[in-house]
């Protein structure tokens, strides 16, 4: 075969040329520090690493972002309930200071005031939120869990299910004298006041609607796959506070008193409930306070504003509203706590009890102390004067009565906060085993973390040091490669000649 001069010089070319591509092919490779430049450059490191790139982009949307938005919420929904539970255990040394018979009339007002200031402290924690999130709020994380300013054009008929163990057995005076009694000729103050012994369903709410009374109260048992069912309904009649009868109904009655929102059993009507496992009560109230708890957030209820008729009606269903946030890949984690865990309305129920129960032994206080000053009149007449004594014997006894009350009150209010300190407890407890498995997840994320990325690093990282070698290697074999060419090109045509 003929080797022409042609063939030499287009060889000599052509192999100065692929080492001249290998060269700049380390020299790409050693300037990025990668080992391809363009997906053709390698196939098979290029797939590996769109797999592990997305990888890594999803562990970093979970470490950084996820996690710690989650870890944030709860951290606050937990601090929140820590302070709940402080608060609770100031109600509870109130109680058990107020549950002795040595206070005065100034001690006792005092303690009043107080768990007043606790009790709206209590709700005011149910608002906290979390960049603009209320935490306790479920799905309606734009909702605050009390209502920000009164609400007198709000009407919500409500439907409250009531626990048959919450129907308490209470003690009530009746029979009170008011000072305005001794001008009324026909009072002789024969009887005195007595204690009733009462069966009382107390409703979440007071100042209740009185014309749209309840028509019942539907009762509830098991079946036997442990499903509630309605049995029967009790009917219910309307009565008043002011009413003589209000707190003694007959035996099968059960009265409605819509200002305070109880509901008082006839003893019949009380053991009939005891039977059952489960009690539903329809009503309706119109206008709320600043600081009252919102009903959507506990109850089955339907809200119309009178303000914009032409809203119509809205319903809200209660049901459970956990929040999740996705932690790891097909892996979720509830980070909410909701206010009907934790925030009751018995809280406010019990503190506004014991309040009224301190109230009327203040009130009766006073009238004795008016009455007394009025037995210093050395003007009175006989008549008036024993009139006055009789009616000063019978304050007294009143007095005893009501103290008595007032201290079973706050006796009772001991029990009732340990239970609301375990409610929060047990939502406090639910909060940290979720930090634990958030915690675990997150070290997880954080070991797979490192393990992507250096396995991202060996797939497409070039090895410097060797990078280096083989660019001197190629630079050397580029070098001889020209200085081959120089011999073979450098004959001339005289060479030829």
């Amino acid at each position: 075969m003929r080797i022409t001069n042609k063939m030499m010089t287009n060889n000599m070319m052509g192999n100065i040329n692929k080492n001249k591509i290998n060269m700049t092919k380390l020299e790409e490779q050693y300037s990025t520090g990668k080992k391809i430049q363009k997906p053709s450059d390698d196939p098979i490191i290029t797939v590996r690493a769109l797999k592990l790139r997305t990888n890594l982009s999803e562990l970093n949307q979970y470490y950084e972002k996820n996690i710690p938005d989650a870890e944030s919420w709860m951290d606050v929904t937990e601090s929140s309930l820590t302070t709940v539970n402080d608060i609770i255990s100031k109600i509870n040394s109130y109680c058990v200071q107020g549950s002795t018979d040595t206070l005065t009339a100034e001690n006792r007002s005092s303690i009043s005031e107080n768990l007043k200031q606790l009790k709206e402290n209590i709700y005011q924690e149910g608002n906290t939120n979390y960049a603009g999130r209320y935490v306790f709020t479920g799905y309606k994380t734009d909702s605050s869990l009390t209502f920000m300013d009164d609400m007198d054009n709000l009407t919500y008929q409500i439907t409250e299910s009531i626990d048959t163990k919450n129907i308490r057995i209470m003690n009530k005076v009746s029979g009170s004298y008011e000072l305005a009694d001794f001008e009324d000729s026909g009072q002789n103050f024969d009887d005195s006041p007595v204690m009733n012994e009462i069966y009382r369903i107390q409703l979440a709410y007071e100042d209740l609607d009185a014309a749209a009374a309840p028509d019942g109260i539907v009762l509830y048992k098991k079946n036997a796959a442990g499903e509630l069912e309605p049995e029967s309904t009790f009917p219910v009649t309307l009565s008043s506070v002011n009413a003589s009868d209000a707190y003694t109904p007959p035996d099968g009655e059960v009265h409605y008193i819509p200002e305070t929102g109880e509901l008082i059993l006839g003893k019949d009507a009380y053991e009939a409930m005891r039977q059952v496992d489960s009690l539903q009560v329809t009503y309706t109230k119109t206008g709320f306070k600043s600081g009252d708890l919102k009903p959507e957030h506990y109850f089955d209820c339907t809200m119309t504003d009178s303000s914009k008729p032409e809203q119509g009606e809205i319903t809200y269903t209660k049901a459970s509203q956990s929040i999740e946030y996705e932690v790891n890949y097909n892996q979720k984690l509830k980070v909410n706590t909701e206010a009907s865990d934790a925030i009751t309305h018995s809280i406010g129920r019990k503190i506004d009890d014991i309040v009224s129960a301190v109230d009327e032994v203040i009130r009766t206080e006073a009238k004795i102390a008016e009455v007394e000053k009025r037995l210093e009149d050395t003007s009175l007449s006989e008549d008036d004067r024993e009139k006055y004594n009789k009616m000063l014997e019978q304050l007294n006894t009143e007095l005893v009565l009501k103290k008595e009350v007032m201290q079973q009150e706050f006796s009772s209010g001991i029990g009732d906060s340990a239970k609301w300190q375990d409610n929060v407890n047990t939502a406090v407890a639910d909060i940290g085993s979720r930090h634990v498995r958030l915690n675990l997840t997150e070290n997880r994320l954080s070991d797979q973390k490192v393990d992507f990325e250096d396995l991202l690093s060996r797939n497409e990282d070039a090895d410097i040091a060797e990078t280096i070698v083989k660019y001197n290697a190629a630079n050397t074999i580029y070098n001889a490669s020209l200085s081959a060419a120089a011999k073979v090109v450098k004959n001339t045509l005289l060479d030829f000649l």
